[in-house]
């Protein structure tokens, strides 16, 4: 709201996100990367088209590279993106499924899991996990070393590594290079931050992030 006092009508909120996005990851050691501005914002919010964008935490990596090629993302762009969850917490309703069933797991890490998210649904659906304990406040490649060890929180994370598919080889190379994967990131960063922007005349410039004018 200060910013709208100080500059109004200017700055969009969809500016303030990407730039927030960026300045957060190098803050806690990731990678930076220019951002372009001139983004306006949506006049309509949907969030069920919202989510059908959205890869769930338990796609497949089938599911996982139709919905970034869809938004013009490559392979590579999947899974680098995919390493943000370096950093972050998931619910438990989130991972259940995967710390109870899935057989691609670490069974000492599931164990460790499962007095905190039981079987069934209930209280605990909305407990928090690390998405990678390792680094819970750096942005670094170990999510990738995570997965060499079937230590995925998601069974879409765990889903990029161990199946024999074409991101196999991606994941051990950002496993053994955090320069390589700070570099894809930052560059498919970029470009998801150019997908579709609405410039010009489109769109409007909120006066408050949360709701339309």
């Amino acid at each position: 709201m200060l910013l709208e006092l100080l500059c109004p009508q200017t700055v969009s909120c969809a500016d303030i996100l990407a730039v927030a996005a960026r300045d957060s990851v190098s803050q806690l050691g990731g990678p930076s990367w220019t951002v372009l501005l001139g983004r306006r914002d949506a006049t309509t919010a949907s969030a069920s088209l919202t989510n059908s964008d959205l890869p769930g935490p338990t796609s497949n990596l089938n599911n996982l590279l139709n919905k970034f090629s869809n938004k013009g993302l490559s392979t590579t762009d999947m899974v680098a993106l995919s390493g943000a969850h370096t950093v972050g917490r998931a619910q438990c309703k989130n991972f259940r499924t995967r710390i109870h069933n899935d057989t691609d797991i670490d069974a000492s890490f599931a164990a460790s899991l499962r007095a905190g998210c039981p079987q069934h649904p209930g209280a605990s659906d909305g407990a928090l996990e690390p998405l990678n304990a390792p680094s819970l406040d750096s942005f670094d490649n170990s999510y990738f070393s995570g997965l060499l060890s079937q230590r995925g929180l998601l069974h879409s994370d765990q889903a990029l590594f161990g199946g024999g598919g074409s991101t196999d080889g991606l994941v051990r190379s950002y496993a053994s290079s955090g320069d390589q994967f700070g570099s894809n990131f930052a560059a498919a960063m970029m470009k998801m931050g150019n997908i579709s922007p609405l410039t010009g005349t489109d769109g409007e410039i909120r006066v408050n992030c949360r709701r339309v004018n």
